[in-house]
This record gives structure tokens, C-alpha cells and sequence, in this order.
């Protein structure tokens, strides 16, 4: 099976003046990805996992339980310059995703692609809805087209200039991915496979490869060697979570279905049309290894029972060479009409399904406008299903709530009771707000077992008087002398959480927070 494209070069090496190969404009729609994320970011709230970052960039270190450093110190730096808003916060994103616009067109032009494949792949990447939410809030998937991509140009530029100094840079992308998200390894193994099925495979008997890759884990060492000294709690996460039994697993075809929905349906055609080039084009053949790359890189996902979202950073290369076989199509048929046709599509489309991504509409308007879709907003998770809002919004709402009521707990608590009594949350998202959220009450930091809050330990709490978030009065009496009902936090419709109950404490049974604190480790 051969695609239309045939015909053309196996490898164009026709060096084009920056003007006009189009990048100028790719720059430009960049730089409107950047605005459009910046004027958006604000609308709703905070996103649970931001407190999390937020948190452990105050404790920074070369490691965390659920996450590498990156994250955490970007957001500490970001924060030390531009301040604690929102926009502030969510800077990185936007910028992340603008430069992954540039690099997705870049990619599209190395593979051969001229002015209107750059536009097209730019503008695609723009519009696909997973990273219109990566723009949008601060989490570890913010920054991985980027690097993903990253380490898939420099491989193309080693084939395609013939130069296996670009390996060394591919190790570096991979080591900084690995100190991003350890998923980007999966995207290493894929890329391994794919050299190793197809004539690239030359490649490791030269030692610029292998030395990329001991660049690769020289960058990771420092969180590797965290990890070591800390008995790889992501391992033991990982094997909670699957105990757990917490994620939506997906059948091979379900994934495939979710890739389609989360990429875009209508963007289907053109990154099929790119995979399907790097597997049977002759144009594309010294390439072929990204093909075989996809498929070993889905495989792992769907074997390992991942998120339909992890497979997500991978697309741009087969937009870019989708866009380039498109251009080909529309240059020798001379069907010049679907140029716009195409541009308009990708509008059209971005803009259908960018309030379920990005918060552009306020929350009723998006709560109606989800009910008219016509197919139902993935879950990621069990315990999303009762929301009324996907988890990526409904974690934006109900923290103001949440704090406000633990305040009034700490409210009537004596000057005498308050140096000593800490407040226990169940999990990083309660635990970051109050960190974050209740500095303007004068609240002392969380306490917390979820997460890497287990590693930084009871704080010098003796347990005598705690506030609890979120228990039962039955197992806290089994554990106090005295339990206070304060209240419940008011119950906002839009929040993941509602109706959060919170108790004082008294009197404690045991002997000290820290001679318990082993029990309220939860790693999951």
C-alpha cells in the first residue's frame, strides 16, 4: 500500500528562506495561542493539583510521591516573579503550548511540508482539544508536547542530516522530560522499537545514541537517586492505584475511540493520514521508525491500563505529516479550494469543543452547552462520574468553601489552643488550598498522609488538638476525647468535593501524632 505522495522526493533537503516557508505566520498563531489561554485562564478557580504544585514548590526537592521537580519549581519561579494569580500561575502553560505550536509546524517543514502544511499543522495543533486544556491549567501535561516533540525532532534531524550529534540533544529533551513526567519514557521505548523494526536500526551501532541516552539519565540521575532513597514511592503509587482498581480501563478499541475524541473527530483524518504516511510512504520511509512508534507506544498505554489522555503528547508529528501529505494532495490535484475549506474546518472545530476544554463559558452556559454535545464527556476515574462537571472543571470550585469553614473552626479555638493544634486533611487538594487559600486567615499549614504531605510529616504537632477535614464522628471518637462538629463546607453544585464536614478534636487517645502518623500514609 503506497499514499498519494509517492512521487516525491524521499528526502527534501531544499533549504527555504524563514519568510517563506510560512513560519512567520506559524509565529503569529503562537502568539494567539498564548493570548487566547491568557485572557481564558482566570475564569473559574484554582485546580486541585495547582495546590499540590504550589505546595511541594515550597518544599522544593529533587522528587515528589506522585511527580518529578519540574513542575513544582517552574510554579515556585513563576510565582516569585509574577505573583499568586491565576494568570500568574498558568503562565507556563501558555507558553508551553505556543512554543509546541512552533515546534509542531517545524517538525511539519523538516518532513517536507511548505507554507500551507506549517499553517495546518500549526493550526491543528491549536484546536485539539487536549491541548487547549494543557494550556489552560498548571499540571505535569502542560509541558509534555513540548518535550515529547522535542525529542521526535532531533531524531528526524539525525536521519534526515545524516548528523548523530542530534541524538545527543533527543537525551537531553528525555532527560528533562523524565524530570517532567516519567510517562516520556514510554515515548523513548516507542521510539527504541520503531529504530530497531526498521532499516534506522543502523543507528545503534554508532555511539552517538548511546551516549544521548546516558546524557538522558545523567539529567534524571538527581530524581532517580531521590527515588532510591526514598524506596520509589511512584512505584508503590502506581501499584496502589491499580490495586485500587481507581481508573476507567479502556478496551484496546475504547482507547482508540477516546484518541479520536480527545484529539478531535475531526482532526481524525489528517493524524491518521500522517501515522498511515510514516508506515507505507516511500517519502516518508527513512521515517518509517514513527510509525511503528505509535503503534508500540498505544500498546504499552492500553497494557499498562493508562488514562486515554497519556497517549495524548505524541499527535503533533502525525498532524505535521498529515499536513504535509494533504498539501502534497491539494498541489498536484490542484483541488486549491480545500485549502480554506480545511482552515475553516479546524476553526470551526476548535472552537465547537473548546468550552469542554478550556473554561471559555460561564459554568451554566458550559453545563448546558455539555448536555447539547452529541456524546458524553470522558471520565477518567470512578469517582468522577458523580460530578456534575468534567474533573478537570469541577476540581476548580468548592476550595473558597472548604476554607472558609476550617477557618471558623480555627476561630474557636483559644490563643492558648491555637499554636498547637494542626489541621489534618485527607488529601493534597484540601491540604494545598488550606496551604494556599488560608494564608489570608492566618491558617497554619495542612497536615496531611496523601501524597508526598506524608513525607513532611506531623510538622511538630503533638495530635491533642487537631481540625479535622472530612471524617466521621464515629472513627474520630475512637481516636479523641472530645469531637466538635463545626460544620460542612457550603455545598457548591459545581465542586468534585461538596459538603466537606469538619470537627475539633480534643483529647487525644493515643500517645502522639508522630506514633501514628505511619497510619495515615495514603499513597493512591
Amino acid at each position: 500500500m503506497k499514499t498519494t505522495v509517492d512521487q516525491a522526493p524521499v528526502v527534501n533537503n531544499e533549504r527555504r528562506s524563514f519568510p517563506a516557508d510560512g513560519m512567520p505566520v506559524v509565529l503569529l498563531l503562537a502568539f494567539a495561542n498564548f493570548l487566547l489561554h491568557l485572557y481564558f485562564n482566570s475564569q473559574y478557580g484554582y485546580f486541585r493539583d495547582e495546590f499540590d504544585y504550589m505546595a511541594c514548590g515550597d518544599h522544593l526537592a529533587w522528587g515528589y510521591v506522585d511527580q518529578p521537580p519540574v513542575v513544582p519549581f517552574l510554579i515556585k519561579i513563576s510565582r516569585l516573579v509574577l505573583g499568586d494569580s491565576l494568570r500568574s500561575i498558568r503562565i507556563v502553560p501558555a507558553l508551553a503550548t505556543s512554543a509546541a505550536v512552533i515546534l509542531t509546524a517545524m517538525i511539519a517543514r523538516e518532513l517536507g511540508g511548505r507554507r500551507f502544511a506549517l499553517l495546518l499543522s500549526a493550526l491543528a495543533f491549536i484546536a485539539v482539544p487536549v491541548y487547549l486544556n494543557d494550556g489552560s491549567v498548571m499540571t505535569t501535561n502542560c509541558l509534555e508536547p513540548l518535550l515529547w516533540m522535542g525529542c521526535v525532532y532531533f531524531a528526524i534531524l539525525a536521519i534526515k542530516r545524516d548528523d548523530p550529534r542530534y541524538w545527543l540533544w533527543l537525551g537531553v529533551a528525555a532527560g528533562v522530560g523524565l524530570e517532567e513526567k516519567y510517562s516520556v519514557a514510554v515515548l523513548g521505548f516507542a521510539i527504541v522499537v520503531g529504530l530497531l523494526l526498521t532499516e534506522q536500526r543502523r543507528v545503534f551501532t554508532r555511539n552517538w545514541i548511546w551516549l544521548g541516552g546516558a546524557l538522558a539519565f545523567l539529567i534524571f540521575l538527581p530524581n532517580f537517586v531521590w527515588n532510591v532513597q526514598n524506596h520509589w514511592p511512584f512505584v508503590e503509587l502506581m501499584h496502589n492505584i491499580k490495586a485500587d482498581g481507581r481508573d476507567v480501563v479502556l478496551s484496546p478499541a475504547a482507547y482508540f475511540a477516546q484518541q479520536v475524541l480527545i484529539i478531535h473527530p475531526l482532526f481524525a483524518p489528517i493524524w491518521i493520514t500522517g501515522l498511515l504516511a510514516f508506515l507505507f510512504s516511500a517519502r516518508l520511509k527513512p521515517y518509517r521508525f514513527l510509525g511503528w512508534c505509535y503503534l508500540a507506544a498505544f500498546t504499552v498505554f492500553v497494557v499498562l491500563k493508562g488514562k486515554n489522555y497519556y497517549l495524548g503528547p505524541i499527535y503533533p508529528v502525525y498532524l505535521a505529516a498529515g499536513a504535509m501529505v494533504i498539501e502534497s494532495y491539494i498541489a498536484r490535484s490542484r483541488q486549491v479550494w480545500l485549502k480554506p475549506v480545511l482552515v475553516a474546518l479546524i476553526l470551526a472545530g476548535g472552537a465547537w469543543l473548546a468550552p469542554v476544554v478550556m473554561p471559555v463559558l460561564p459554568v451554566d452556559q458550559f453545563i448546558s452547552y455539555m448536555d447539547h454535545l452529541p456524546f458524553k464527556v470522558p471520565r477518567s476515574e470512578h469517582s468522577h462520574m458523580r460530578a456534575i462537571l468534567p474533573q478537570h472543571f469541577a476540581d476548580e470550585f468548592g476550595w473558597d468553601e472548604m476554607v472558609t469553614i476550617v477557618n471558623q473552626a480555627y476561630s474557636r479555638l483559644s490563643s492558648e489552643e491555637r499554636p498547637g493544634c494542626g489541621i489534618l486533611a485527607q488529601n493534597y487538594g484540601q491540604a494545598g488550598a488550606i496551604d494556599f487559600l488560608g494564608r489570608r486567615y492566618g491558617l497554619p499549614p495542612a497536615l496531611s498522609g496523601h501524597q508526598t504531605y506524608f513525607l513532611w510529616g506531623p510538622r511538630g504537632y503533638s495530635g491533642n488538638c487537631l481540625i479535622v477535614l472530612d471524617d466521621s464522628r464515629e472513627t474520630l471518637e475512637s481516636y479523641f476525647e472530645h469531637v466538635e462538629y463545626v460544620g460542612k463546607s457550603s455545598d457548591n453544585p459545581y465542586a468534585m468535593e461538596r459538603e466537606i464536614p469538619v470537627f475539633i478534636c480534643r483529647g487525644a487517645k493515643f500517645g502522639s501524632l508522630a506514633d501514628i502518623w505511619p497510619q495515615l500514609k495514603k499513597w493512591r
